[in-house]
């Protein structure tokens, strides 16, 4: 009995690394060129960060040619790319500098390489993936109404923190309040799993939080601390990756259809 639940454990962990990957494949594949052009680039016509760029649409097209990524998802990719650039234009500027892009590029706007916004479009791509390939089905979700104001919020202090209060940790609080009850339920194999699906955000913020250590240290761009040699990015700045997750998360929600655990639906199908 016991080595049987070991085998089954071990399989559905199997199952879950696996799934995971193949979420992560737009991700994934723009980390691994930031790495390899990092240490071996040599194309001298080309500059590296418009390499990128370019490795990015064509990564695009072949998963939509190779029906591993459909036409909505690859939606979900152009809309953040334009929610992203705007913020980018706005923190790259030279009144403001939150960070900057070293390197020279033709495919930019201002301060801005193109290729930036396929970096946040990988995270709305990664959820609007994952959310598919483990079915996932809600506890307790707030109404719709309330996650679009408190995204819309949490856009706005992106940009507003530079000028007022920073209301980042008002945010976080109001998001406990909103999802304390919320739970996720994912299927790896034949039965539903679950966690508080604020746990959930918290464990992707921290592997967005590792990737950007990552792209920061080969160069993809640096903040000011960094300027005269790389320095890890401060644990500090989860909050920030923590807010951005769950403005991805409901932008993703928006297109798709919030499903409930069966055990948990009324007799007429509606549930919470």
């Amino acid at each position: 009995m016991h080595y049987q639940r070991a085998r089954d454990w071990l399989h559905e962990f199997w199952l879950f690394g696996l799934k995971q990957a193949y979420a992560c494949l737009f991700g994934g594949f723009l980390l691994l060129v930031m790495i390899v052009t990092r240490y071996w680039y040599p194309l001298e016509s080309l500059h590296r960060y418009d390499f990128i760029f370019l490795a990015a649409i064509v990564f695009q097209l072949l998963l939509l040619a190779f029906k591993l990524e459909t036409l909505r998802e690859a939606w979900v990719i152009v809309v953040f790319h334009l929610v992203a650039t705007v913020m980018e234009l706005f923190k790259t500027s030279d009144a403001i500098g939150s960070w900057v892009y070293p390197e020279d590029y033709v495919f930019g706007i201002g301060n801005v390489p193109l290729f930036t916004g396929f970096m946040y479009s990988a995270v709305g791509s990664y959820i609007a993936r994952v959310w598919r390939i483990f079915d996932f089905r809600y506890s307790y979700y707030p109404r719709r109404r309330w996650t679009i104001i408190l995204v819309v919020l949490i856009y706005l202090n992106f940009f507003s923190h530079h000028f007022i209060w920073d209301l980042r940790w008002l945010l976080l609080g109001a998001t406990i309040v909103l999802f304390a009850r919320t739970h996720i339920y994912f299927r790896m194999h034949r039965e539903h799993r679950h966690m508080p699906l604020l746990v959930g955000w918290l464990l992707v913020a921290l592997f967005i939080w590792l990737a950007e250590n990552i792209a920061t240290y080969t160069n993809i761009w640096i903040y000011p601390n960094q300027q005269n040699g790389w320095q890890m990015v401060p644990l500090a700045k989860l909050s920030s990756w923590y807010l951005l997750m769950l403005l991805s998360f409901v932008l993703v929600s928006l297109i798709n259809r919030i499903e409930i655990p069966v055990q948990q639906q009324r007799p007429d199908g509606s549930g919470n």
